[in-house]
């Protein structure tokens, strides 16, 4: 008999997601002091980015 609810749940979005947030869990319970933005986007392997000023910026005329 076939159960309508033994499905295979798989969401990899989720699944990177909780392995992120776990590693983050982790490096921020051996840290011993509060992990900076660098660290963060390192863990993440994000790579941050410069704003650049805007064209003009604060001049109204």
């Amino acid at each position: 008999m076939d159960d309508q609810y033994d499905v295979d749940l798989v969401d990899h979005a989720l699944l990177e997601e909780v392995e992120l947030t776990a590693e983050l869990i982790v490096a921020a319970s051996v840290s011993r002091t509060p992990l900076s933005r660098a660290e963060i986007d390192r863990i993440l392997g994000v790579t941050p980015t410069v704003p650049r000023p805007r064209s003009g910026a604060g001049s109204d005329s």
